[in-house]
């Protein structure tokens, strides 16, 4: 979920926040056709992991570097050690068990598979350890993987934490079926045009994505989104307005920005695997003007936690936006 783009972009080392309560990812792109997003996930850690201990002199906070490619491709290779057995079982879920006690893993999981998370030196170097265990009838099968990390200090998180943005002119929400394919209409509309526009509207429920050309126009309509009206610009047409800025809202109540086609591709890259939509609870597209494209997903089980892409958006005139 936590992609930024294709072959073609260059992606600064994820920094991950440790703490007893939470498991914090911020990512951000460097070049390439994502440059300028970013992304930021949080995870409660007793969803994640059956047993956990963050311990630091730090206040118990743990921050580092990793190679985003490495941790995922370990990830993959230790979950896909054991996958079709925990399919049979009746877990319908793989945890890591962050404890480095062999006991207390077979107690925990019996005959199931188990995948130990620590930090740990190997060869004087710092690195991030994950070993999988599986256990049976043909006997038991390890694999470890050590990825090397930066340490940093915990106080560093504050140069990674997401964006500061406007309150959003528009949100809207899809619905909570996941079969709006916008990945899939970006992916061509992409091909098109190196931006396209992004028009919103809190009053119809309608996101309209469109390409301009010479003499012609492609547009595509999506319609009965729910408006989420919280913490956004815009007011409920039956509601009252309490000043100027509240009462121009209730007339707008939409938006339109800018922006560039294939970064904004890179925000759907979650809609790729149908594994991973059945995990999201529901997703909501934010619109701030000549600011920022949001796109804000709230993984099922809803206390599970969230992940976040902020994509930069170009500056659009009144007159533009208009057209």
């Amino acid at each position: 979920a936590l992609s930024l783009g294709g072959g073609g972009s260059a992606v600064h080392a994820p920094v991950i926040y440790l703490d007893p309560e939470h498991v914090r990812i911020a990512v951000r792109s460097g070049r390439g056709d994502a440059e300028g997003i970013a992304c930021f996930a949080e995870l409660l850690s007793e969803k994640i992991f059956l047993e956990h201990r963050i311990e630091s002199a730090a206040e118990d906070q743990i921050v580092f570097e990793i190679d985003l490619h490495m941790f995922k491709t370990a990830l993959q290779s230790v979950l896909e050690l054991y996958s079709s057995r925990m399919q049979n079982s009746n877990h319908g879920s793989v945890a890591l068990h962050n404890s480095s006690s062999a006991a207390s893993n077979e107690h925990a999981c019996g005959a199931l598979s188990v995948v130990v998370m620590k930090l740990a030196k190997r060869s004087g170097l710092p690195c991030l350890c994950l070993e999988a265990r599986q256990n049976g009838g043909y006997g038991q099968m390890d694999q470890n993987h050590a990825l090397p990390i930066k340490v940093m200090r915990s106080s560093e998180m504050q140069f990674h934490l997401p964006p500061q943005i406007s309150m959003p002119d528009v949100q809207l929400e899809f619905p909570p079926d996941g079969r709006v394919p916008i990945k899939v209409i970006l992916e061509r509309l992409k091909n098109l045009k190196a931006q396209l526009y992004v028009d919103g509207s809190m009053a119809s429920g309608e996101l309209v994505f469109r390409v301009e050309g010479e003499g012609s126009s492609i547009r595509t309509f999506y319609n009965k989104l729910i408006p989420r009206w919280e913490d956004c610009k815009a007011t409920p047409p039956n509601s009252s307005p309490t000043n100027v800025s509240q009462t121009d809202s209730i007339h707008n109540g939409r938006c339109t920005v800018k922006v560039d086609s294939k970064k904004l591709y890179s925000c759907f890259q979650w809609q790729s695997s149908s594994g991973m939509t059945r995990h999201v609870k529901s997703a909501v597209l934010c619109m701030a003007e000549n600011e920022m494209v949001v796109m804000h997903v709230l993984l099922n089980p809803e206390d599970l936690g969230f992940f976040t892409y902020y994509c930069p958006v170009h500056f659009l005139s009144g007159d533009a936006m208009d057209d």
